[in-house]
């Protein structure tokens, strides 16, 4: 038997607010939706597939203290995709952790952007390799635990 990931869903405070921000990042089209008060959702896909949904059913901030979702982590191309991504982050005034592209560790070529979505959910956008002449945030354990 073998495993690969489907879609990811997150619960989230304002589905439009939200839908916006995926969108405007990361360039997902809305698939499906629903507008009814008490079940709002929204499918977003890339090229036809779906890859998150969106549900308007939580209150208050991402609480990384509790169990459950560390990050979500999403794999570009190269490096000129993490900088697209970077500006529009920066653009949209998004919270942005270690003051952009570093490497996921001493000596490693891959990297990207760590940040957060508007309910703080923490993401990642990187690319296999071209990070590695930046000094990493942090030594002896992966960049992306320190956010």
């Amino acid at each position: 038997m073998s495993f690969q990931t489907g879609h990811i869903g997150l619960n989230v405070t304002d589905l439009d607010k939200s839908k916006e921000f995926y969108q405007r990042v990361f360039g997902f089209t809305v698939a499906g939706e629903s507008q009814q008060d008490e079940r709002r959702y929204a499918f977003l896909a890339q090229d036809g597939t779906l890859v998150l949904t969106l549900w308007q059913q939580s209150a208050g901030r991402f609480a990384a203290a509790l169990p459950g979702l560390h990050h979500l982590s999403f794999q570009v191309a190269d490096l000129a995709a993490v900088r697209e991504a970077e500006a529009v982050i920066k653009e949209i005034g998004a919270t942005l952790h270690h003051d952009g592209v570093v490497p996921h560790g001493e000596g490693a070529s891959s990297g990207g952007l760590f940040f957060e979505d508007p309910d703080g959910i923490r993401l990642e956008i990187y690319a296999p390799d071209g990070a590695g002449d930046r000094p990493a945030p942090t030594s002896g354990a992966p960049t992306c635990g320190f956010f």
